[in-house]
């Protein structure tokens, strides 16, 4: 049995959509009840063993303890957690008045996976199974004028990269995987300075991943419980030029940022 959160739409519902096909047994999770509804019909038509929809705002730790209840209660296992949940933000921290959005940014990203992970902890130690914690190169390399989505998603890949070796007695796998720019709605709906929808992206989408794609990587890292999936050979290089050319990295992402605006 798997548990999705952020299943109502982008990369969440792609890989509930994936999951269906094998079929998995799915217990989805968002805010969102009709979209999570319309997608888990999705499920069931492409033969999903059988489905659950929850509806879940991972910013409230009441509410991450009562899905994964929900989940054991209805299926009596838990197999797969997929911490996918998110919001994104674009703004320079020189723009921000009130941070007040900051710590929320990072209640829904980071906070919202370590509770449902918490929750999860004793039923995935039982099944020997999977966390799959949904993260971004944004959490990899710092990105300029993401100061607050960043920070959300270092925190998020410290705290898996800590339990991982922490469950590796256990049998219990942690797979953290890195999207780059992906073809989704999250970042027209992520805050801007203001701690409003943006209602447009900050960053050049020319060449984004579709959201298939990215499902069918994380799915595929999954299945071979490797440690990470960073998705493109751009994410893969920059990760590396980091460590060995440090300020050419900086050079290239202040240049990615002042071309999407030009381009806006």
């Amino acid at each position: 049995m798997v548990v999705i959160t952020g299943a109502s739409d982008g990369i969440g519902a792609e890989l509930a959509r994936q999951l269906a096909l094998r079929p998995a047994t799915l217990v989805l999770a968002a805010r969102n009840l009709d979209k999570l509804q319309a997608v888990a019909q999705q499920c069931r038509d492409r033969g999903a063993g059988d489905v659950l929809v929850q509806r879940t705002d991972v910013s409230v730790e009441a509410d991450c303890r009562t899905l994964i209840q929900a989940a054991v209660q209805t299926y009596g296992r838990l197999d797969v957690l997929i911490n996918n949940a998110g919001m994104s933000a674009h703004a320079r921290l020189d723009e921000v008045g009130d941070l007040g959005w900051y710590e929320d940014l990072m209640r829904t990203n980071h906070w919202g996976a370590v509770w449902c992970t918490h929750a999860a902890l004793q039923h995935l130690k039982a099944s020997r199974g999977q966390i799959v914690a949904v993260s971004s190169l944004a959490g990899l390399v710092g990105v300029p004028g993401r100061t607050a989505y960043s920070a959300t998603k270092f925190a998020m890949n410290g705290f898996f990269e800590a339990l991982r070796v922490e469950l590796a007695e256990a049998g219990v796998g942690v797979t953290i995987a890195y999207p780059g720019v992906v073809a989704t709605e999250i970042r027209r709906r992520g805050y801007n300075a203001a701690g409003q929808p943006a209602g447009k992206s900050g960053l050049d989408e020319r060449g984004a991943m579709s959201a298939e794609d990215c499902a069918r990587l994380i799915l595929r890292g999954m299945d071979r419980r490797q440690r990470d999936v960073v998705m493109s050979a751009k994410g893969k290089l920059g990760r590396w030029m980091k460590l060995l050319a440090p300020g050419w990295v900086d050079r290239m992402a202040l240049a990615a940022l002042n071309k999407s605006g030009s381009d806006r």
